[in-house]
C-alpha cells in the first residue's frame, strides 16, 4: 500500500460499524455500492472469485494477509467483468509480479467503477461476521457522501433472503461454448472419461463460472447454455444428452421459474448441478433451503463422500444449504457431507439419474479434488441410468490410477 495514501474509503455495517481504509479501485462520484457483506478464506485465487457470478450483491472481505500482488489477466476470469459489488483486503500490492499480468487489480476495478479499500483490521471484521453472521453493508470511496446519506441507502438495501439475484446475472439468450481447459488440463487424469460421441449437454445458466464449461468441453460434451427462465418445453427441443445446473447468486427458493421447470424435467434427462443447481434441484423434488449464519467461500472446505469414504478439499461459495432431513423424506440421499458443520454437500435420487453437489468441482480457485464428478456425469449419460455406488468408486479412483500407471 502507498504510504502516500489518504484514509478516503469506508465500509458501514448494518449495525452502524464503521470500518476506515484506503481507496484503490473506483473512487469519486458513483464510487458507492451496498450489499451482503461476506467473507472467503482462500489464500489465493482473488480474481477468479472476483469473477464469480455467484458473488453477485455481495461486497468481498478476503482473508488473505496480501491481495493484488500478481495482477490481473483477461485468461483467468471467470466472467467478462467482475461480479462483486465492492472488495476489502488488509493489504493491497499496488505492484503486480507475474509476466500474465495485463494490469494492477486496482486498476481493474476502477475501471469496473468497483470500490474497494485497503489497510483496516480484515481479522476484526472477519470475527464480527462469523460471530453476528453476515449483514448487509455500504462500500464507499466518494468524499462527498455524508455519514447520514450512506445510512439511508443501507436501510434501503433489500436483505439476500428472498432475493432473486440469479436473473440478474442469467444470460439474455441461449449460446454455445466451446473453450476447453487446454493447457491448464490437470496431469491428474482429468478429461480422460471422453464419451463415445460428443454428448450434448444443455446448461440452465444461473451464472455459470467459465470453468464448469471448460471441464465440459473437454470431455467432448457440446455445451449449449439457456436462460434460467427457459420452459422445459423449449429445452426438450434442445434434445440433449443431459442437463445441468450451474451456481450463481442469492436465494434458490426466490428463482422459481427455474424451480418449476426442473420439476417437469427431473429425471427426464441426467442431470447434474452445482451450488445453486443443487439447491434449485433439491426445492424442485420438494425439500427446503435455508441461509447459513456466515456460509462456506474459500478453497480449503472438507468435504466427505460418504459413498466412497474419502474426503476432499473443496473450493465453496454459498450462503443456503439444503435442509438434510426434507431432502431424505423426498426420496433424495446425501452423499457428501461438509465436514465443518455436517451440512448436506451433495445428493442423488436413486431411481432416476440425477446428482449434485453444493461445491464447485471445477476449482478456479482451488484444488481438483473433485474433478471426478464431471467424469460421473459422462458416464450417466452414457447410462442414462441413476449414479450407482460403483461409478462413484470408479471415477474417483481413475485419476490416480491413471497417474500411477503413467509413473507420475
Amino acid at each position: 500500500m502507498d504510504a502516500a495514501a489518504s484514509i478516503d474509503g469506508r465500509l458501514i455495517l448494518a449495525d452502524g460499524t464503521c470500518f476506515r481504509g484506503v481507496n484503490f479501485g473506483a473512487e469519486g462520484e458513483g464510487a458507492t455500492s451496498t450489499g451482503e457483506v461476506v467473507f472467503s478464506t482462500a489464500m489465493t485465487g482473488y480474481q477468479e472469485a472476483l469473477s464469480d457470478p455467484s458473488f453477485t450483491g455481495q461486497i468481498l472481505v478476503l482473508t488473505a494477509a496480501e491481495v493484488g500482488n500478481y495482477g490481473i489477466n483477461d485468461a483467468d476470469l471467470e466472467a467478462a467483468r467482475p461480479c462483486i459489488s465492492g472488495l476489502v483486503v488488509r493489504d493491497y500490492s499496488r505492484i503486480a509480479s507475474n509476466y500474465r499480468a495485463s494490469g494492477s487489480l486496482g486498476a481493474w476495478l476502477a475501471h469496473h467503477s468497483v470500490p474497494a479499500i485497503c489497510g483496516l483490521d480484515t481479522r476484526a471484521l472477519v470475527r464480527l461476521l462469523r460471530s453476528g453472521g453476515v449483514v448487509n453493508g455500504v462500500i464507499c470511496c466518494d468524499p462527498s457522501q455524508n455519514a447520514g446519506d450512506l445510512r439511508q441507502l443501507l436501510a434501503d438495501t433489500p436483505s439476500m433472503a428472498g432475493c432473486d439475484v440469479a436473473s440478474r446475472v442469467t444470460p439474455a439468450t441461449p449460446g454455445t461454448y466451446s473453450e476447453s481447459l487446454g493447457a491448464w488440463l490437470p496431469r491428474n487424469g482429468v478429461g480422460t472419461s471422453v464419451p463415445s460421441r460428443q454428448l450434448r449437454v444443455v446448461a440452465l445458466d444461473c451464472g455459470a463460472k467459465r470453468n464448469i464449461y471448460r471441464n465440459l468441453t473437454s470431455r467432448n460434451c457440446e455445451v449449449v447454455f439457456v436462460p434460467l427462465s427457459t420452459p422445459a418445453s423449449e429445452i426438450r427441443a434442445l434434445r440433449p444428452d443431459g442437463l445441468f445446473v450451474s451456481n450463481g447468486p442469492g436465494d434458490p427458493a426466490a428463482v422459481q421459474s427455474a424451480i418449476d421447470c426442473l420439476r417437469e424435467l427431473i429425471g427426464e434427462f441426467p442431470t447434474f448441478g452445482i451450488c445453486l443447481g443443487h439447491q434449485l434441484l433439491a426445492l424442485a423434488i420438494g425439500a427446503k433451503t435455508w441461509k447459513l449464519k456466515f456460509g462456506h467461500r474459500g478453497a480449503n472446505q472438507p468435504v466427505r463422500n460418504v459413498v466412497t469414504g474419502r474426503v476432499e478439499i473443496t473450493s465453496q461459495n454459498h450462503g443456503f444449504a439444503v435442509d438434510s432431513a426434507s431432502l431424505e423424506a423426498c426420496g433424495g440421499e446425501v452423499t457428501h457431507i461438509h465436514l465443518n458443520d455436517g451440512t448436506c454437500a451433495g445428493f442423488r435420487l436413486r431411481d432416476r439419474p440425477v446428482f449434485s453437489v453444493q461445491y464447485h468441482p471445477e476449482a478456479s480457485p482451488g484444488p481438483h479434488d473433485s474433478d471426478y464428478l464431471f467424469d460421473a456425469f459422462i458416464e450417466m449419460m452414457e447410462t442414462r441410468k441413476p449414479l450407482s455406488d460403483e461409478i462413484f468408486r470408479d471415477v474417483q479412483g481413475r485419476p490416480a490410477e491413471l497417474a500411477s500407471a503413467a509413473g507420475r
